[in-house]
């Protein structure tokens, strides 16, 4: 069974159970400022998982597209990658564990044709605030899973988000796969990695309340993400994720256009496909992702520039067309899932090649560098300061600096380095982790407040600046809101001034928001504002700000503008080609 056949037949099971099919969401998260891209599948429902009625129904299923960065230096093994698809299915206040269970159970032993011995499963153990999920056990065991191949563990590992954030929250159970050929054992050992974890079931059964107290939610939710990725590795008997039919001709490729052999260059040829892929997604994106030194744009050009380094360790001719022809193979590959890849064919080609061009030059600078660098040193070694800042500045690899140096006779810190590179890595993490901490919790009063804000800011520039202005992004967190809007030129003074004082002159009007049903075509009809309206379901939300804004979109909102304080816009600037961005701030 290839990746195609298991993406279908996914979805053709949970549909067989009375689910509806709903669209991928863009990577670039429209309604969820706590991310820079779609971490996972459940990101694009948070407004469902908190109340909000859904177009589709109660019962939800799909294919996502998701980027996960905080691990980038870690692509190259035979798992991490950048992107990856999620596949998930949705209960919103429907079924509950027993179903959740036994279709999953289903799926593996019935479709994908898993034998049982080589599952095993985890369920949360309970502690002395919420009682262990027995129910779930049970559930596992009436299905033939047996007792030593159920295992009860703490909240760290089966309590989603976690015991500390307040709202929604519950345990969950974890499926797992023996990948070996090694003999089965009879008990399943968290600690033995030849089990992998091939999905997660998370049941969101109780409310983290303010003073501490958990309590049963009246409308539950199942929320279920399964790694494409890695059923595809389980599913086709290979430990090597870039030896599954994901990858298998993105490989055949780079083999093809290098001359080597996977064998023996396996870490770069990785890390060519992986970036590669990546950077084709994120520049087809309907938010118009272009390379930059800031958030989504610095993640594209890292990649690209990464993609690059890898590409002439293999002695690739990095002036050919080498990354079109990988890139023009994933476009072809994928564009019956995601047509957007079609559509943005071009922009992605010039986005490779611009990129590389720019690149070729720093990496001359970096050369120059480390020349300088090393034409100083006395004592035959170059400390962990001056490693570090041909990596953080210049993009040079450990890998790289100490082959340059072992041909000069320099030794590199490179324990020095590792420390300063895990401290930087550490801080990386520490930061993604508490954005991604958001998620359902952090859309609080203030944020509500700011996304509101961005539907007035969105019709203050049409009517100040141009009707031609449309939301390209928006980032919001308690302190700030910052909206990326279609513009061809900086923002005067006067613009600035007349944009914020309309913004705020429809706050103190108190007007009223409020939202409405109805189908794409009579919200396209009744010139609603949308951003990526091909993604949008054929029954959409709609919600109005009195008679100046009409937008899709999936919430929160508050409820009268005079619950939103005044505005005011701090910075305008340009954020890619024909793209600029206001950052403003609530005056207090």
């Amino acid at each position: 069974m290839d990746s195609a056949q298991i993406r279908d037949k996914y979805i053709e099971f949970f549909v067989s159970k009375g689910h509806k099919q709903i669209p991928s969401a863009p990577v670039v998260p429209e309604n969820d400022p706590s991310v820079l891209f779609n971490t996972a599948g459940m990101q694009p429902l948070v407004p469902y998982l908190m109340g909000e009625p859904h177009p589709y129904g109660t019962r939800l299923c799909d294919y996502q597209k998701c980027m996960r960065t905080n691990d980038l230096d870690e692509v190259g093994d035979v798992t991490h990658h950048t992107f990856f698809e999620m596949l998930g299915n949705w209960s919103l206040g429907d079924y509950f564990k027993k179903e959740s269970v036994t279709w999953s159970f289903e799926l593996l032993t019935k479709v994908f044709n898993i034998p049982v011995e080589r599952l095993a499963v985890t369920v949360f153990k309970g502690n002395d605030i919420v009682p262990a999920d027995d129910e779930t056990a049970n559930i596992w065991r009436s299905l033939g899973i047996p007792d030593n191949r159920i295992k009860y563990l703490g909240e760290d590992d089966n309590w989603w988000p976690n015991m500390e954030l307040t709202g929604p929250c519950g345990p969950d159970t974890e499926i797992f796969y023996f990948r070996s050929e090694d003999e089965i054992p009879e008990e399943y050992d968290p600690e033995d990695d030849r089990w992998v974890e091939i999905w997660n079931n998370v049941f969101m059964q109780y409310n983290h309340n303010a003073d501490g107290s958990f309590t049963e939610l009246p409308k539950k939710n199942v929320d279920t993400g399964m790694g494409l990725e890695r059923i595809a590795s389980v599913l086709e008997g290979v430990t090597d994720n870039y030896k599954s039919t994901i990858w298998k001709d993105v490989i055949a490729k780079i083999e093809e256009i290098t001359g080597l052999p996977y064998e023996g260059n396996e870490k770069a040829m990785r890390i060519i496909a992986d970036h590669i892929r990546s950077s084709v997604f994120m520049s087809a994106d309907p938010a118009g992702i272009k390379p930059s030194n800031t958030d989504q744009g610095y993640i594209l050009r890292r990649l690209i520039r990464r993609a690059i380094r890898y590409a002439k360790k293999l002695n690739i001719d990095i002036d050919s067309n080498w990354e079109e022809q990988i890139a023009v193979l994933i476009i072809e590959k994928y564009k019956g899932y995601y047509p957007e890849l079609e559509e943005n064919r071009q922009v992605v080609l010039d986005v490779l090649k611009g990129e590389k061009v720019k690149f070729n030059r720093t990496l001359e600078k970096g050369l120059k560098e480390f020349e300088k660098i090393a034409s100083k040193i006395t004592d035959g070694k170059m400390d962990k300061d001056n490693a570090f800042r041909l990596y953080d500045t210049f993009g040079f690899p450990i890998e790289l600096t100490v082959e340059l140096a072992n041909e000069m006779g320099i030794k590199v810190d490179e324990e020095g380095f590792k420390e300063k590179f895990k401290a930087h890595q550490e801080l990386s993490r520490a930061g993604a982790k508490e954005k991604f901490k958001g998620g359902l919790a952090a859309t609080g009063e203030t944020e509500t407040q700011y996304h509101t804000a961005t539907h007035l800011l969105n019709a203050a520039l049409k009517v100040v600046v141009s009707p031609d202005c449309h939301q390209k992004g928006s980032n919001i967190t308690a302190e700030r809101m910052r909206f990326d809007f279609s513009c061809d030129h900086k923002l005067t003074d006067e613009e600035k001034q007349q944009t914020e004082d309309l913004v705020n002159k429809w706050i103190d009007e108190g007007l009223v928001v409020t939202k409405e049903e109805m189908s794409k075509e009579e919200a396209i009809n009744s010139g609603a504002e949308c951003m990526f309206i091909e993604r949008y379901p054929d029954v959409v939300t709609v919600y109005k700000i009195g008679q100046v804004s009409a937008e899709l979109c999936g919430g929160p909102h508050v409820s009268n503008t005079k619950e939103i304080p005044h505005i005011k816009i701090k910075k305008e600037e340009a954020c890619s080609a024909g793209i600029r961005r206001i950052k403003a701030e609530f005056v207090k």
